[in-house]
């Protein structure tokens, strides 16, 4: 989740608005693509017209945590998997204000661990799976260190396509980096 504000006191409101990052974008030369519906959020009222005729937007932007109270990190199985061959998982419901930069799966019980290459935002693949029901271990960040979660079964053994499965895990840890650029003082 990401707090962003526009630069342009005139056109837009102090606070802001926050947005979900559902996906990278490689094929531009800015910071977001923000939706219609983003860019009314940030707007004083009657503004927004003004502001979409800019199409680029200077912006100020800081990661602020996510709150998934009544729902755990969960794992949806991608409608490209397909078993016993491949797999591709995309990561739902991921709290705190971390990011997943590693991923291992493993049959449960089993010591061998086969990573997972990430194929873009938020999904996961591998060509190497396990048979059996699966376990997942993953490396979060939140700023600078990294640290291990463990998800002891995930995957029943008959796992299925556009399926999605709890983790049993919350994760709730906050990092302690700034914003790009801002001044923390005067923007909660």
């Amino acid at each position: 989740m990401v707090q962003i504000r526009c630069n342009n006191p005139s056109l837009c409101t102090k606070a802001g608005t926050r947005v979900l990052v559902t996906d990278l974008n490689n094929n531009n030369h800015t910071d977001f693509v923000l939706s219609t519906r983003a860019f009314a959020a940030m707007a004083h009222k009657g503004m927004l017209q003004q502001i979409l005729k800019l199409r680029i937007v200077d912006i100020q932007y800081k990661r602020v945590a996510c709150e998934y109270k009544k729902q755990n990190l969960a794992v949806r199985v991608e409608e490209s998997s397909k078993k016993p061959d491949y797999l591709a998982i995309k990561f739902l419901y991921q709290g705190g204000q971390t990011e997943i930069v590693g991923v291992d799966v493993a049959q449960v019980a089993s010591p061998n661990w086969n990573y997972l290459s990430r194929k873009n935002g938020a999904i996961w693949e591998t060509d190497r799976v396990p048979a059996g029901a699966l376990q997942l271990r993953m490396v979060i960040t939140s700023g600078f260190d990294g640290k291990w979660i463990w998800a002891p079964n995930v995957l029943p053994a008959d796992w299925k396509p556009g399926h999605v499965y709890d983790t049993g895990l919350q994760i709730t840890d906050i990092a302690k980096e700034g914003c790009s650029p801002c001044d923390d003082a005067t923007w909660s």
